[in-house]
């Protein structure tokens, strides 16, 4: 893919996700997105890197050990 931003669709299909949890994510776990206007607008990387960020951030919640 090439270096473009990424709407809530493009960015919900990417993750095999619903736009709903595309919105619940943006306010309740802090994914990273710019609002442009009206419109959420996403980085690939960033959000790649905010996925594998929050996976150890659950881990570490559910007390398991690294």
């Amino acid at each position: 893919m090439e270096d473009r931003w990424l709407s809530v669709d493009d960015i919900a299909a990417y993750l095999g996700i619903k736009r709903d949890t595309v919105y619940r994510w943006i306010s309740e776990r802090n994914m990273p997105g710019h609002k442009i206007g009206r419109l959420w607008k996403f980085r690939k990387e960033e959000v790649d890197e905010w996925v594998r960020s929050s996976g150890d951030t659950e881990k570490r919640k559910d007390g398991a050990k690294e």
